[in-house]
């Protein structure tokens, strides 16, 4: 007999600054609202052990969509894209959020995000604390990069070189980001999921990451009491390990640290088991107090 996931995938179209996008996002389960962000130069595969755990699931509507310019959600039909370089931009991916959390008529749902998308976990409880109950950053930071601004944006030019910025080598890069106690199987589908990204997608993701993201000036405006602010890094992230968490969860009135040891920088896909001993008192911890609010 066939064996059916319950996860479903569907196609929504949301207009940010000015243009049209038709973004593809799976989704699994009922209750509150998760939506799930994917690393840099990815998409929503990485979060299949979200959508079909219902541990999960039985308490959370699990949502994952793909950024425009990744995985199925293609380029706009309005732009001619193919003349222009991609960079993704701080502004751009707040509203891009905001847009998909109005489409689909999320009242205040939870944020979860890795590397990337951990950053911007911060960042939404920064911009718009009032749209998101709570706030999940993976492999978070005040600010990518370690060094001057200099030597940061050195950097930034580095994964912008070609010889370094085609598929093969990104996944090379990534499988070693991940957590040598991770399952070599989940390891090597991390890496998997970077080996199919376009061109200049992954490094143009870099300019939120590198560049436009810094909460080093602003980082004390941020509130917990009014959004929820959980931080989540790993032990064995080069990028943005349990010391770059510490410091930013530190800087947050409110906001808790939980560290992942024995992982990397994709938990939720290199070794999602091990994660979710520590990510379920954390959702559950969010459940109760929206229970709480509600009552």
């Amino acid at each position: 007999m066939a064996r059916f996931e319950a996860t479903t995938g569907k196609y929504v179209y949301l207009e940010v600054h000015g243009t049209e996008y038709r973004v593809y996002f799976e989704e699994s389960g009922t209750g509150i609202p998760l939506v799930c962000q994917h690393t840099a130069g990815a998409d929503g595969k990485q979060w299949r052990h979200f959508l079909n755990d219902r541990d999960i699931t039985s308490t959370y509507r699990v949502i994952v969509p793909d950024l425009p310019y990744h995985g199925k959600s293609l380029p706009p039909e309005t732009v001619e894209w193919w003349k222009q370089e991609y960079r993704l931009t701080k502004s751009f991916f707040i509203d891009f959020h905001l847009a998909l959390k109005r489409a689909l008529g999320l009242k205040r749902p939870v944020f979860i995000g890795s590397s990337m998308g951990g950053h911007l976990a911060p960042d939404l409880a920064l911009a718009c604390p009032e749209e998101y109950m709570a706030v999940i950053g993976l492999e978070a930071a005040l600010k990518s990069g370690a060094g001057s601004d200099d030597d940061i944006r050195a950097r930034y030019r580095y994964y912008r070189h070609p010889r370094v910025n085609g598929a093969e080598r990104a996944a090379a890069s990534m499988y070693c980001m991940t957590g040598p106690r991770s399952p070599e199987k989940y390891r090597r589908e991390a890496a998997w999921t970077y080996s199919q990204g376009a061109p200049g997608i992954f490094s143009g993701d870099l300019n939120y990451y590198f560049i436009e993201h810094d909460l080093r000036e602003t980082v004390q405006q941020i509130d917990a009491s009014r959004c929820a602010v959980y931080i989540m890094n790993a032990e064995y992230d080069p990028a943005t390990g349990i010391k770059e968490g510490e410091e930013l969860a530190a800087r947050i009135a409110g906001a808790k640290f939980i560290p992942l040891y024995g992982m990397g920088h994709f938990p939720m896909t290199e070794d999602f088991e091990t994660m979710k001993r520590s990510l379920m008192p954390v959702l559950e911890e969010i459940a109760a107090g929206s229970a709480r609010k509600a009552g």
